[in-house]
């Protein structure tokens, strides 16, 4: 079995050991749906372009269809080789100061209701069943 990366480089499921930092959100404010997005976007293709992460993608609930008590209405997934790559990130955001703090203020000073989760492709080569 394989996966189709958005880079459209094949490989096999077995090399696809990431781990995947999960943010929910609600977007507050009047700054439309479009330009909030795009925003999010280019903070996070500047650390995509750093090495700082893998990939992501930005799903938006559809039609309120959620079974979930108070889920937010967007979904962002960032991958990340494993957490040293994360916390690499995570170091490069936070002096908050310069392009890509002006970037991450585009759009979060827009969010609300936060929610988050770090999960990890299982089984990996720590698990041993």
């Amino acid at each position: 079995m394989c996966i189709e990366r958005v880079y459209n480089k094949t490989i096999s499921l077995k090399e696809v050991n990431m781990d995947i930092y999960h943010v929910w959100c609600d977007k507050k404010g009047t700054i439309s749906d479009t330009i909030w997005i795009e925003n999010m976007k280019s903070f996070l293709d500047h650390l995509k372009h750093e090495g700082k992460m893998e990939s992501y993608r930005i799903t938006r609930c559809k039609m309120g269809f959620r079974s979930i008590d108070n889920l937010p209405e967007w979904h962002i997934m960032m991958e990340f080789t494993n957490m040293t790559q994360l916390e690499a990130a995570f170091q490069r955001v936070a002096p908050l100061e310069g392009e890509l703090e002006t970037k991450h203020k585009s759009f979060n000073k827009f969010a609300e209701n936060l929610q988050h989760a770090y999960y990890r492709d299982w089984p990996d080569q720590f698990d041993s069943n």
